[in-house]
């Protein structure tokens, strides 16, 4: 850019004081008058460059120019004080300040400065007039303004009948853009009337294209033809989307004026009322329907006065305020809860006792305990009872129990579940102090329920966790205490509410994961599963008729007989419950609604071989044990959260030195297990016939099969003695016979858990002979009769009477007569 005025250009670079360097333009009379002549303007080949950030000038038209940095107003006033002319161009960056040709574009306007002006607020403005375009061809200096060296362009100009018809089309497109478009200036469209330049006309409609690349578009076309196509293109675009803005407009003013209408109607409605003396504030409105839902409540006396305090706070506070909504949700919390609103017990014990029937098929010890708790309710109405905890294997019916208890009472039923519950406000709520503070689950329920006197299920209670946000356990404590339960209070409402009425009932998979305190204030009731004979009845009473409803097929098209669901029973399940049997007839049932869908008739009374080609092969086989004898091998029986199982334990002699290995996924009690039944041998295996040798020349290898799953416990220690034994002496332990039982170091065996569950699952193994501690009889004569059918329980007191049965001709002694009328059957039919 040029550095002073005194420096500018002169007689060795022609164009700004040297008027013949543009070459003599020739002269035109003006009217007919020879004398009177006009001299077209020379245009001088270098001049100033002036770059603009977001306009674009075009030729014959009137450009204003802010100069509002001291760089715009110097280059102005310097190019006025030489020849008057400038090069208006587009800069390509709009933020960037301009310091090299690259920076603004190859085509623009020269233009003559018309005069300078001085604005009120102290800036400057200049008003220039474009002349022609011109294209920078060459910078002739960069410093301290840009000056370059400028080529006119050539127009090429329109001719024949299809420049005309764009010229008529252009002028046609922009009179209708002009009525619709509120932005176009109002002398547009008589400006537009007087110009007949098709040039002219195709850089007029530049005005009304909003795009500035669009419009340096047509500043850069030479050809006037081309330049009227694009022209009519965008102007057509800007057309289109007018109308779009002015139907969008129109949609929003309609809307404005439809919600002033109903404001204007309202205020009418409001003053008419007020005249009429009907008009009520809405807050009043809301303050009176809670003085009318807090009379209703019938709420205990601190309560009613808590209720009342916050009434005096909400009619005090500000609608605006946020206090308000606290409050006011607050009330609504306090006035919803069921205070005095409870059910009638329906106490008729006969009816209560045709329900738990109806609903399920066997759990006679638990109809008993639930039939006993509605005696003494009948007895005692305002008696609080115990809290009961189902407890059991999946799929043994503890959460449809609950249903059932609340359909024989009559009462409502609420469920919900604490797996994976881990904060404390999750029972006692939340203090008012926090953003979105609630109540407690508990009081949740009973507002879901409507009365304060429902059937509540803490289902999965075993499964409760604990964190940094409190112990759910802990805050249990209260919920089920009878002595403490009468003023339970929640955090959120601050105020004791009565849960004495409640009937509350648990379910827990595994009570060893119940924390104690918790597990003392419940009454146990345990669900151990069902016998084949049950879960049959249980598919032919239940399961089988609710599938065939939920997938629409009728008794024609499926029926089943009792003795082909106890194939089913023992070919496709091994469980305690009857969820995986549930989903064996879903499947069955499918299957069947598949056929009868594509119009067949479905199976009817479904055969054997029908029910393989539906479900395929069977998964287990009813005897499914092993049949040969080999040493080393016993059959023992476990404990898991989903019932009782028969395992398998192995074991091998090989020679070495007294190496033991252990393998199976065993848990640290097992593996402990394990060394203490061979350190047990090695002290007394000579009573069993093993030398003490043989121990240091021997390594043992023992093993439970389906090694993937985890195995802990002390109650396989006589099996896994029977083992050793077994490996060492090479004898064949009888496979009817399963055992468990935790063997001391001494080789006493001592009592252990699941008796029933350990029962029922050798039951449902064909196991025929069962070995328990003696210290589990009592436990053992307390079984149903029909779970101990068919099997003979022997029990011992140590590891020597535990030889004699496995391996010796000297049998234990058997269950005594009169324990064996208690046990129903301890021999085994025929």
């Amino acid at each position: 850019m040029p550095r002073d005025a005194d420096e500018e250009p002169n007689a060795d670079r022609p164009g700004l004081n040297d008027d013949r360097s543009a070459g003599a333009r020739p002269a035109v009379a003006v009217d007919g008058d020879p004398g009177a002549v006009v001299v077209q303007d020379a245009l001088p080949d270098t001049m100033f460059v002036f770059p603009l950030k977001k306009a674009v000038p075009f030729p014959h038209l009137m450009m204003p120019l802010l100069l509002e940095s001291p760089t715009a107003r110097d280059i102005v006033a310097k190019a006025e004080a030489h020849n008057g002319h400038v090069l208006l161009v587009l800069q390509k960056d709009a933020d960037k300040d301009v310091a090299s040709a690259d920076e603004v574009c190859e085509v623009g306007v020269v233009t003559r400065i018309l005069k300078t002006l001085k604005l009120p607020d102290g800036g400057m403005s200049a008003m220039t007039q474009g002349l022609r375009r011109a294209r920078l061809v060459k910078v002739v200096r960069q410093k301290p303004h840009l000056v370059a060296r400028v080529k006119e362009v050539v127009e090429i100009p329109a001719q024949g009948e299809r420049a005309g018809s764009l010229f008529r089309l252009l002028q046609k497109q922009l009179q209708s853009l002009s009525e619709i478009a509120d932005q176009v200036d109002p002398g547009f469209a008589t400006a537009l009337l007087n110009v007949d330049d098709p040039s002219q006309l195709a850089d007029f409609s530049a005005g009304v294209v909003r795009k500035v690349t669009d419009r340096q578009r047509l500043l850069e076309l030479h050809d006037v033809e081309q330049r009227l196509d694009l022209a009519l293109q965008l102007v057509m675009a800007e057309s289109e989307l007018a109308a779009l803005d002015k139907r969008i407009l129109g949609e929003i003013r309609d809307k404005a004026e439809k919600a002033q209408k109903d404001y204007f109607l309202r205020e009418q409605l409001k003053i008419i009322r007020r005249e009429l003396g009907e008009e009520k504030d809405p807050r009043a409105l809301e303050i009176q329907r809670l003085e009318e839902a807090i009379l209703q409540a019938k709420m205990p006396e601190p309560a009613l006065k808590r209720a009342r305090e916050e009434m005096t706070k909400l009619q005090t506070t500000p609608v605006e305020s946020g206090e308000y909504g606290v409050v006011r949700n607050y009330l609504d919390w306090l006035t919803a809860l069921p205070w005095s609103v409870s059910t009638t017990d329906d106490t008729d014990l006969a009816r209560a006792a045709r329900v738990l029937d109806d609903d399920h098929h066997g759990l006679a010890e638990v109809k008993d305990r639930i039939l006993e708790f509605l005696a003494v309710r009948k007895l005692r109405p305002g008696q609080a009872g115990s809290i009961l905890c189902f407890s059991g294997p999946p799929g043994v019916g503890k959460t449809s129990l609950g249903r059932s208890i609340a359909r024989a009472m009559g009462r409502k039923f609420f469920r919900f579940s604490l797996g994976g519950m881990r904060d404390e406000a999750e029972i006692k709520g939340h203090r008012r102090t926090y953003i979105g503070a609630l109540p407690g689950r508990i009081l949740q329920g009973l507002k879901a329920a409507g009365s304060n006197n429902p059937v509540m299920l803490l289902d999965e209670i075993d499964k409760l966790g604990s964190d940094f946000r409190g112990d759910p356990s802990s805050a249990l404590l209260e919920v089920l205490d009878p002595e403490q339960n009468h003023a339970f209070q929640d955090h959120y409402l601050d105020v004791p509410f009565d849960l004495s009425k409640v009937m509350f009932l648990a379910t827990a998979n595994v009570l060893s994961q119940i924390p104690e305190p918790l597990r003392d204030r419940m009454e146990i009731l345990e669900l151990p599963g069902y016998l084949r004979e049950e879960k049959v009845e249980i598919a032919r009473r239940h399961l089988l008729p609710k599938q065939l409803e939920r997938h629409g097929i009728t008794g024609k098209h499926l029926s089943v007989a009792p003795p082909l669901l106890g194939k089913l029973v023992a070919e496709h399940t091994r469980e305690a419950g009857v969820r995986g049997l549930d989903k064996v007839v879903q499947r069955l049932c499918r299957k069947v609604a598949r056929s009868v869908a594509s119009g067949g008739k479905g199976p009817g009374r479904l055969s054997a071989a029908e029910m393989e080609q539906l479900l395929g092969r069977p998964r287990f086989q009813p005897e499914e044990r092993r049949k040969q004898k080999l040493p080393g091998v016993v059959q023992g029986l476990a404990w898991t959260p989903f019932g009782g199982d028969v395992l398998y334990v192995e074991a091998v002699a090989s020679k070495g030195k007294g190496a033991l290995q252990l393998t199976g996924s065993l848990g640290d009690v097992m593996a402990e297990s394990a060394r203490l039944a061979l350190s047990y041998l090695k002290s007394h295996g000579e009573r069993f016939g093993i030398e003490p040798k043989r121990f240091d020349e021997t390594d043992l290898h023992l093993h439970f099969p389906a090694g993937a799953i985890k195995k802990d416990g002390p109650s396989a220690g006589i099996a896994i003695a029977s083992s050793f034994v077994g490996a060492l002496l090479g004898k064949k332990a009888p496979m009817d016979l399963a055992m468990t039982g935790e063997l001391t170091v001494v080789g006493e065996v001592l009592p252990i858990g699941g008796v029933r569950e350990k029962v029922l699952a050798a039951k449902n193994f064909g196991i025929t002979r069962v070995l328990l501690p003696a210290g589990n009889e009592a436990e053992a004569n307390e079984l149903k009769p029909e779970l101990v059918e068919g099997i003979e329980i022997r029990f011992v007191h140590n590891f020597a009477q535990v030889f004699e049965v496995v391996f010796g001709a000297a049998a234990a002694p058997a269950v005594p007569p009169k324990q064996a009328k208690g046990l129903g059957a301890a021999r085994r039919r025929g």
